[in-house]
């Protein structure tokens, strides 16, 4: 799609994102969110703001030459 979509200067990009503080991430039992957490190279879940972050600077001109690409925005739960 990037390709596609690039000769019009449309970007096209995807967030990974994992373990974050959400009302979901709060009916999953203890045992599997401390699991989680330790896997994680941060050690703790993401907050939402963290997320949004990302997708507003993939939204930005600062990320202008940044197409076809899936962000893993995981604190490290995948190194």
């Amino acid at each position: 799609i990037a390709t596609e979509l690039g000769v019009m200067n449309i970007r096209v990009n995807a967030i990974a994102p994992s373990l974050t503080m959400t009302d979901m991430f709060d009916q999953t039992d203890e045992k599997s969110r401390n699991k989680l957490i330790e896997s994680s190279a941060l050690k703790r879940p993401a907050e939402a703001v963290e997320i949004a972050n990302v997708a507003l600077f993939l939204a930005s001109d600062l990320s202008s030459y940044v197409t076809g690409q899936l962000l893993r925005v995981d604190g490290g739960l995948t190194t």
